[in-house]
């Protein structure tokens, strides 16, 4: 999406204030929100890149204005409601007006299990890669209305494939309920003044991990 959320390489935001022996949770409403995610998850409605585009559609006032585990609590709220696991009534209330329909909770016994056994992104499906080490390509010019992994300050933008680093999911398809799409995934060198401009160090250099089909030759 071309939207608040993507905001690498933009400005204005300030410096990023680094907080001295931060603690894992500022409250324990994130502690709350961090493992009912994962417990939700458990149950099977939704994948990860669903879960990321949730957060995403956020109005982008409330995203700038949100904090991390705030976000989060948005697109749990979003998917348990469109997912059908509760009600928008349940979830103003909070007090149940149906069973679960037959979904298990996730029990203490369970974790272990959920926790270790957690499915990879990387498939083993023989798909030929498009591209090489070595090879120059370009960032396609896209502007997907749904999910996408493919940043903004990139797009259009000529890069060299460094390394492929095999076949997984395809992001933007999975988290659309399109199906894995497995294709494979490369890291792209993008010389820093290609994306930023002659300001920026001809030393310097910005790798991004990239889809087949982020990618066309240059």
């Amino acid at each position: 999406m071309n939207g608040a959320h993507d905001m690498g390489g933009m400005q204005g935001f300030g410096p990023v204030e680094i907080e001295q022996d931060e603690p894992v949770f500022h409250a324990q409403w994130e502690e709350r929100t961090f493992a009912l995610t994962l417990a939700a998850a458990g149950l099977g409605k939704w994948n990860l890149d669903m879960s990321r585009y949730a957060r995403e559609q956020m109005p982008p006032t409330e995203y700038l204005r949100a904090s991390y585990y705030q976000r989060w609590l948005f697109g749990l709220q979003k998917l348990l409601v469109e997912r059908g696991v509760v009600s928008e009534g349940e979830m103003r209330t909070g007090r149940a007006e149906t069973d679960a329909g037959g979904l298990r909770p996730l029990r203490l016994e369970d974790l272990p299990r959920v926790l270790q056994n957690r499915r990879g992104a990387r498939m083993d499906d023989p798909v030929p890669p498009k591209f090489k080490a070595g090879d120059l390509v370009r960032a396609r010019n896209l502007n997907p209305i749904g999910h996408t992994r493919l940043p903004r300050y990139a797009r259009g933008r000529p890069g060299v494939i460094e390394r492929d680093h095999g076949v997984f999911i395809f992001a933007d398809a999975n988290a659309m309920g399109l199906g894995k799409q497995p294709q494979h995934v490369y890291s792209v060198r993008f010389a820093a003044r290609e994306l930023w401009g002659p300001d920026a160090s001809a030393r310097d250099s910005v790798f991004i991990d990239l889809w087949d089909d982020h990618l066309e030759p240059a």
